[in-house]
């Protein structure tokens, strides 16, 4: 295994400046924490997955954390062997080459882009009701939302140590609200008893095609909604050369994220499913909303509003925080425009703050999609988005266990390590379609296709824009190619 010391030297231009190492072990992994949130984690898909399928939704949340757990493990053994900035445009790159690589973190580029202006959109909601506005009211929302982009914006480019202080008073917040808020619903407020969430008959019903087979299931769109909640551990590798002993603290990290969040995850939503007053509420309730405000009163719901704005910043500042090293390593790698202003690296931190200023004025472009047609389409495409980024390092990874050519790093299972690759590549694949599956024949045609209109659209810009790249900017050869390649 090449020295990472080695890597960084490799990676890095001349020009560039140098990352420095602060990141621990426990900063990592509370970035990772702060980036899946528990809190809009399940506060997210609970209404969903309680309207479409019933209260055996939750299994779906098992499923899908085993799945992720899986894939978790292989991403630890991929980080360890390529602890670059980056995360999954430099594992991809690394496995099958610069070309794939560069649409790997294209692709993710775009889905945490989109990602980060829907979840502002989501803590826009409850920030106006927590401030008396009408949380339906479309330009009450945007307003919000660009508020809180420019306030973690803020957070991401003021340092490490402030944004170390905002990520951990985020993760106090998504304890007590995640967990506090748990134990006393299952202490004091508990109304069914566990055999509520027992799967019935109809959980393989179809969900509206009126197709046969398992994908047009109540089964599958659980465990399709219940795969949002587990996205982000990843990015504990994007901040893999800020990090010190990367080989050993980011799997760890990412270990330690996912175990941590799929217990807080599945718990509370189990203690939320218990305490349900009735079925059905009333049209239009929320459901988490009816259901605090029930047994804890109007009061205490608005303290816990306090609570939910502040895990929705904590994702915010992990999607922004991962989102701008992936663009920073593309632009070292001079595979963006105004790439020498991409990778430029400032303050006494040393951060990428260009590549954070142009995340947040990216999801903020978003924010003009809002009021038309075109913007269910991108929130359709988030959750698969992520799948797909995922599929490309895991297919690569599955490439090499075929072909003999794996090689496990400082991390790894031993022999597990082939077998892992591909049951979590197969994991992914079957995600990917169940997600993108069309169910809804009743609503518009391209909600029901967003999934195929996005990777088209994506695919198009993206290859126009790597054919602009490749005739600009000589191609990664020697060093910049080889960095992170066990030897």
């Amino acid at each position: 295994m090449a020295r990472h010391a080695d890597v960084q030297e490799g990676a890095n231009g001349p020009d560039e400046g140098k990352l420095l190492r602060e990141l621990t072990l426990s900063s990592t992994f509370s970035l990772a924490f702060a980036f899946i949130s528990p809190i809009v984690a399940l506060y997210s898909i609970f209404g969903l997955g309680l309207a479409d399928v019933g209260p055996a939704f939750w299994w779906g949340l098992i499923i899908a954390m085993a799945g992720q757990f899986l894939v978790a493990l292989v991403f630890a053994m991929l980080v360890s062997r390529f602890p670059l900035e980056g995360s999954l445009y430099q594992w991809s790159k690394h496995l099958i080459g610069p070309r794939d690589g560069w649409f790997a973190g294209w692709t993710y580029i775009c889905t945490l882009t989109i990602t980060m202006a829907a979840v502002a959109l989501g803590g826009a909601s409850f920030l106006a009701q927590l401030l008396g506005l009408d949380p339906e009211s479309r330009l009450v929302s945007v307003f919000l939302a660009l508020g809180l982009i420019a306030f973690v914006t803020w957070g991401n480019t003021s340092g490490r140590r402030m944004f170390a202080a905002i990520v951990w008073l985020c993760i106090a917040a998504e304890v007590i609200g995640s967990v506090g808020v748990g134990v006393l619903l299952l202490v004091e407020f508990q109304v069914n008893p566990l055999s509520y969430i027992l799967p019935g008959a109809d959980l393989f019903d179809s969900v509206g095609t009126g197709l046969d087979g398992f994908f047009s299931s109540k089964a599958a769109l659980a465990i399709a909604y219940c795969g949002w909640a587990f996205l982000g551990f990843e990015s504990a590798g994007a901040v893999a050369e800020e990090v010190k002993h990367p080989e050993r603290a980011v799997p760890r990290a990412m270990l330690l994220c996912m175990a941590a969040v799929g217990s807080v995850v599945a718990f509370s939503c189990l203690s939320l499913i218990l305490a349900i007053p009735s079925l059905p509420m009333a049209d239009g309730t929320d459901p988490v909303a009816g259901i605090l405000v029930h047994h804890l009163g109007p009061l205490a719901y608005r303290g816990m509003l306090v609570l939910f704005v502040i895990g929705f910043l904590a994702c915010m500042l992990g999607i922004q925080a991962s989102v701008s090293r992936v663009i920073w390593a593309f632009g070292r790698d001079r595979q963006l425009p105004r790439a020498d202003w991409l990778c430029r690296l400032s303050g006494s931190d040393q951060l990428p703050v260009n590549a954070i200023l142009l995340t947040g004025a990216l999801s903020t472009t978003l924010f003009l999609l809002s009021f038309t047609n075109l913007y269910p389409i991108l929130l359709n495409f988030t959750i698969s988005g992520f799948y797909i980024a995922f599929a490309f390092p895991l297919v690569a990874a599955s490439l090499h266990v075929l072909n003999g050519q794996w090689r496990n790093g400082p991390f790894s299972l031993g022999r597990l390590s082939a077998p892992l690759i591909c049951v979590a590549t197969a994991w992914v694949l079957f995600e990917t379609l169940n997600i993108a599956w069309p169910r809804y024949p009743n609503i518009p045609w391209y909600e029901n296709w967003a999934v195929l209109l996005m990777v088209s659209f994506l695919g198009v810009v993206g290859g126009l824009l790597q054919l602009r790249m490749r005739r600009n900017v000589a191609p990664l050869t020697g060093a910049g190619l080889q960095a992170g390649r066990p030897s």
